[in-house]
């Protein structure tokens, strides 16, 4: 997973023990033993999305740590923040996605974590994009899993186990939402198994590499302009071999998302007289999304596949 450096370590250190003293001076948990339900902090919102599924109408709070609009791969952790982490019942973060977040759950109590990526395999990088991107900040694992429905229910069930454990006389609830979440996760599933089945092309193009996942389970191939990393800027030889397997395959369509610029999508489809359209990698949710929620946004992004890729 990441390797921490010097610097990151002291910075959170002293962010922690500013937390300490702010959970001292603030509201004592509103955790089970309150009578209100356990409170879990979701690390970014597919895990949001997730844990709010389990919960339901259930006595609980869901909080996330990436906010709206905000950069998930980047998420720089406040000390607030960080004593809500210790304020919590349950924290539900991906280990080696977030750096900040791996730390400070470290820092403020590991035994109420739970690390999705004890329960999912993470791909390989350099397997799932074809080139070498060892030196990517998220080393050699694709954190993307969510945009994958079967992933996502696993984890869902999960996330009902470890409120189980945090809320017991709830268990029931959660475990009957979840089973709820996992039916429509496999009814999203089937519909990209149906919707994609027959295309004229199975290579899409992607600003952000990450959509591995997603290609994977349907038999598709994704070719990544600028790596994982959404602010990657790729090298001229890299756009070159973009151009080369546009024109191959017969490419329409360049891919962008709504949380970073459009520019590289813009130039490389005016070089090559492509369109250009938006395929939501799911990290957050805002009024640029094509949707409102997980299952609305995977949708969009099954619309805008068959589209781009001609399918039947």
């Amino acid at each position: 997973m990441v390797l921490m450096n010097v610097k990151l370590r002291t910075s959170l250190a002293a962010a922690a023990a500013t937390a300490l003293v702010l959970t001292a001076c603030g509201s004592p948990s509103s955790g089970s033993a309150g009578g209100e339900g356990p409170t879990v902090i979701a690390a970014f919102y597919p895990l949001q999305w997730a844990t709010e599924q389990v919960l339901g109408e259930a006595e609980g709070t869901v909080e996330v740590l990436t906010k709206p609009g905000g950069e998930a791969h980047g998420l720089e952790l406040t000390p607030r923040q960080i004593a809500s982490l210790t304020e919590s019942d349950v924290v539900v973060y991906l280990e080696g996605f977030q750096p900040e977040v791996d730390t400070a759950v470290a820092q403020t109590g590991s035994e109420r974590a739970l690390d999705v990526t004890d329960v999912i395999e993470l791909a390989p990088i350099a397997e799932a994009h074809g080139h070498d991107e060892a030196e990517d900040e998220h080393g050699d694992l694709d954190p993307h899993f969510w945009l994958d429905p079967e992933r996502m229910g696993t984890v869902v069930e999960a996330i009902a186990e470890r409120l189980a454990e945090a809320s017991p006389e709830q268990a029931d609830t959660y475990r009957a939402n979840a089973a709820s979440a996992v039916e429509e996760l496999k009814a999203l599933d089937e519909e990209y198994s149906t919707g994609l089945s027959e295309c004229v092309r199975r290579e899409f193009i992607t600003t952000h590499a990450a959509f591995n996942y997603l290609a994977e389970r349907y038999d598709l191939e994704e070719i990544g302009i600028s790596g994982i990393n959404p602010d990657g800027e790729p090298s001229p030889a890299r756009i070159a071999e973009v151009h080369e397997e546009a024109k191959r395959h017969g490419v329409t369509t360049i891919f962008f998302e709504t949380l970073t610029s459009d520019a590289m999508a813009k130039s490389i489809s005016g070089d090559l007289g492509l369109k250009t359209a938006v395929l939501d990698p799911l990290e957050g949710v805002t009024e640029e999304s094509p949707g409102d929620d997980y299952p609305s946004i995977m949708r969009a992004n099954l619309e805008a596949l068959r589209s781009a890729n001609d399918c039947n």
